[in-house]
């Protein structure tokens, strides 16, 4: 039996692929602790980023084809 494209959960859950194929993920810091960062923070580091090139190379291997990461 060939080698199945299965996808690594853990990071099928913490990225998702665009429609143009770019990764993006979410920021750090922004679990707990959120009292004392400003309003300004939280809102910006509550939205997504793109994957830096070297590590979105490694993770199109590791994430679906298609679909939602």
């Amino acid at each position: 039996m060939g080698k199945t494209g299965k996808s690594r959960n853990a990071a099928a859950k913490r990225f998702k692929k665009t429609g143009t194929g770019k990764i993006m993920r979410r920021h750090a810091s922004c679990g707990h602790l959120l009292t004392k960062k400003s309003r300004k923070r939280k809102r910006t580091l509550g939205s997504c980023e793109v994957v830096a090139a070297g590590d979105a190379k490694v993770l199109k291997g590791i994430l679906p084809k298609s679909g939602r990461a």
